[in-house]
C-alpha cells in the first residue's frame, strides 16, 4: 500500500465511510488539530526518559487521541449506519482526573501564574497544552454545526489540565524552579 493516493490533490479528503469533504471543513480542522496535538505529545515523550510514568501516561493519551481523531472523522450519519469508530467516553476524562490528582500530591499549591518553560520537557508539555486548547476550540466549532456528543470536549478540556499539571511535575522532578509570572505596573 502506498502512502500517497493522489485523492487529495484537489483539496478534498475522505472521511471514515468514504464521504468526500473539503480539507478545510470544520470536521477535518477538528481532527487535524487532534493529530497535531498527538505529534507534539510524541515530541514531549522523547524528553521524558527520566519520568517513565509520565511518558507511559502520554503514550496512553496518544492512543486515546487516535481514537478521538477516528471519532471526529466519522460523520454521525455513518455512525447510524453501523460503521462505528472508537469513541471517547467520560471514563477517559475521569482517568485523567485521577492522574492529575496523583501528580498534585507531589506539587506545591499554586500561588501565582506559571509561565511555560523550565525544562525542555515542561516547555513541550505547555506547548501541547496550548495545542490541546486549540483542538478543543475546533471541536466546539464542529459541535455547533454537527452532532458529536459532549465526551470529546470534556476529554480535551481535562487533557489540557493534565498537561499543565504534568509540566509542573516535570520541572519539579528535574529540580528546576517553575518560571512564575511577575506582574508589571501599568500606567
Amino acid at each position: 500500500m502506498k502512502v500517497y493516493t493522489r485523492g487529495g490533490d484537489r483539496g478534498e479528503t475522505s472521511l471514515f465511510g468514504g464521504q468526500r469533504v473539503s480539507k478545510d471543513s470544520p470536521r477535518v480542522e477538528a481532527y487535524g488539530e487532534v493529530d497535531e496535538l498527538n505529534a507534539v505529545l510524541g515530541l514531549a515523550r522523547c524528553e521524558l526518559a527520566g519520568a517513565a510514568d509520565l511518558a507511559a501516561e502520554l503514550e496512553r493519551i496518544q492512543s486515546t487521541l487516535f481514537d478521538l481523531g477516528s471519532e471526529l472523522a466519522t460523520p454521525a450519519a455513518r455512525e447510524r449506519k453501523g460503521k462505528l469508530a472508537p469513541r471517547v467516553s467520560d471514563a477517559e476524562a475521569e482517568q485523567l482526573e485521577r492522574a492529575i490528582d496523583a501528580l498534585d500530591l507531589e506539587l506545591e499549591p499554586l500561588s501565582s501564574f506559571v509561565l511555560p518553560g523550565g525544562t525542555r520537557a515542561a516547555a513541550l508539555l505547555h506547548l501541547a497544552r496550548t495545542v490541546c486548547r486549540r483542538a478543543e476550540r475546533r471541536v466546539i466549532a464542529l459541535a455547533a454545526q454537527e452532532p458529536i456528543g459532549p465526551a470529546p470536549v470534556k476529554y480535551l478540556n481535562r487533557l489540557s489540565d493534565y498537561l499543565f499539571t504534568a509540566a509542573r511535575a516535570a520541572n519539579r522532578r528535574a529540580g528546576v524552579a517553575e518560571p512564575r509570572w511577575v506582574g508589571r505596573e501599568r500606567g
